[in-house]
């Protein structure tokens, strides 16, 4: 009877610490390698749709000290035309995805809708900087179509999101302070279309460009 209690003890034991491990190797991979995000709205369009899951690269810019936002070792910082999951400066509780368009130095500016970068206009390949609103506000009402020319701050970025008309991003409320990022966009692992309820199976598996 000893035997067969030290045993089941050992086994106990043995799963016990598997499992531990598991979750250590878990939470270790989630806080600096890895991190799952559901895009929640429509301001990627057509680069991200509403429903899809994608994986971020929290390792690609630096390894940060969770909570404290603090890079303890530095990598590369993002480039223009990265996709970027940042704390969103008005409520750092909530995450935010845009693509980057400004790096620290760079001028921006927008001129009836078209985005210039030191002075070169953007070239917005399909699906990329798409506009699905045919009117242009101008700049005395709001900055969505006419803005600048800005120059991003230092250790800051200037971020907008694909869906152009329909995107709440660094026109209406500035820059992201590099240490609010969190990682890079580089696949879609999953995507439910809520409308017609159903498995989006040509976006699985895509490459975030």
């Amino acid at each position: 009877m000893k035997k067969d209690t030290m045993k089941k003890k050992g086994f106990l034991r043995e799963n016990v610490e598997a499992i531990l491990l598991a979750i250590v190797l878990a939470l270790f991979i989630r806080t600096f390698v890895i991190q799952a995000f559901k895009i929640p709205s429509g301001s990627m369009k057509q680069t991200l749709q509403i429903g899809d899951h994608i994986l971020v690269n929290k390792f690609i810019y630096g390894i940060k000290i969770p909570f404290l936002r603090k890079t303890i070792i530095s990598i590369k910082n993002p480039k223009r035309g990265d996709i970027i999951v940042f704390k969103f400066p008005e409520d750092p509780d909530k995450d935010f995805i845009k693509r980057v368009t400004g790096i620290a130095g760079d001028v921006v500016e927008i001129r009836d809708k078209d985005v210039y970068v030191n002075r070169k206009r953007l070239n917005q390949g399909a699906g990329y900087g798409i506009h699905m609103d045919p009117n242009i506000i101008p700049a005395n009402m709001q900055p969505r179509d006419n803005l600048g020319p800005i120059v991003v701050p230092e250790d800051s970025l200037f971020v907008m999101g694909d869906n152009r008309d329909h995107s709440y991003d660094s026109r209406f409320w500035g820059f992201v302070n590099l240490k609010a990022v969190k990682g890079r966009a580089f696949i879609i692992y999953w995507s439910w279309d809520k409308e017609n309820f159903g498995v989006r199976w040509n976006r699985i598996g895509q490459i975030l460009k």
